[in-house]
């Protein structure tokens, strides 16, 4: 008898638990630099139809975005973050007031026209123009996060995608120094020297997986939101990619395979919703607010478009939790 109960009061557990479980969605925020001002307008109608994000994984400026959002950031912050933020000053850690300096000299290095190129007393040089000190130290002023930690621990769980140099292998980051990490995510080749992590030399994800929908099912997504700020969809190339000793080699091989190609096709297919905002004419360097702002009402129109298959989602979502 007391084995009959107490086997019904385990299936009225199980049954009890499997009804309350709702399918897991992940939002992918893909990389091109300045346009990821759109992904903020699309966020604004993501959190209109009120549909649940339980993983955030993204790649470049998708990372910072993603970063951000994962600590609790919301549309309307990131809105103002992006209009208000001087990104010439953040991006390249210039010195304005030394500009129509040539060269300077002080305690931290050299610069040339106020742009910060070499440090003193650095045992090791890295290839790449600019250290970007300044952006991770916004980073950790921002998310308030100056220790190593667990990703997952997050109010999103998060993870964000870089490229070791070493070997021009794909490095998922979800641990450690969050500011560094979306500093190394979003660490574009030769202007940006690369964040040495555990050995790695890492530079922008973007170059082997700008849309990580991929990584965002490994985490264990039934759903995935995926934004896309890529504007020209190159076709797969047949070409191997080959590995090289040197950097500058290595991306040469990289530009002429494109072995990034297959991934990303892929991953656009895989998305449960693929929102791509309208961004021609719009570059990655377009950090001029009248630019911000135009990018933003194109995510927000793309977001617009999008809300009948979000609200058809929220729908799916709900019937599945019953």
């Amino acid at each position: 008898m007391k084995k009959t109960v107490l086997l019904l009061l385990l299936l009225m557990a199980t049954i009890a638990i499997e009804a309350g479980t709702r399918p897991k969605v992940a939002l992918v925020l893909g990389g091109g630099g300045a346009k990821g001002a759109a992904e903020i307008g699309v966020l604004k109608y993501i959190e209109k139809s009120q549909i649940p994000i339980d993983y955030i994984v993204g790649t470049s400026i998708g990372s910072i975005i993603g970063g951000l959002y994962s600590t609790g950031y919301r549309s309307a912050q990131l809105d103002s973050l992006f209009r208000s933020q001087d990104w010439l000053s953040l991006l390249t850690g210039r010195d304005i007031s030394e500009s129509r300096t040539i060269f300077s000299h002080d305690s931290t290095g050299t610069h040339v026209l106020g742009f910060p190129v070499g440090r003193r007393k650095n045992k090791k040089r890295k290839w790449g123009m600019m250290y970007g000190d300044s952006i991770a130290s916004k980073f950790k002023t921002l998310t308030k996060i100056h220790d190593s930690i667990d990703f997952n621990d997050l109010q999103t769980p998060f993870k964000c995608i870089a490229v070791d140099m070493t070997t021009f292998k794909e490095v998922v980051l979800d641990k450690g120094d969050l500011p560094l990490c979306m500093r190394a995510s979003m660490s574009i080749p030769f202007l940006y020297k690369p964040v040495e992590i555990d050995s790695m030399q890492l530079v922008d994800g973007g170059l082997l997986n700008n849309l990580p929908v991929d990584v965002a099912r490994k985490m264990g997504a039934d759903y995935v939101i995926a934004i896309d700020l890529t504007q020209n969809q190159h076709e797969e190339k047949e070409t191997d990619f080959h590995y090289t000793d040197s950097n500058i080699g290595k991306l040469i091989s990289w530009s002429l395979s494109r072995p990034d190609l297959k991934k990303y096709h892929q991953n656009v297919k895989d998305a449960d919703i693929y929102i791509h905002p309208d961004l021609k004419g719009c570059k990655p360097s377009d950090f001029k607010p009248k630019k911000i702002e135009y990018m933003i009402k194109q995510g927000e129109y793309a977001g617009r478009k999008a809300m009948a298959d979000l609200k058809k989602l929220k729908t799916k979502i709900q019937k599945k939790q019953k």
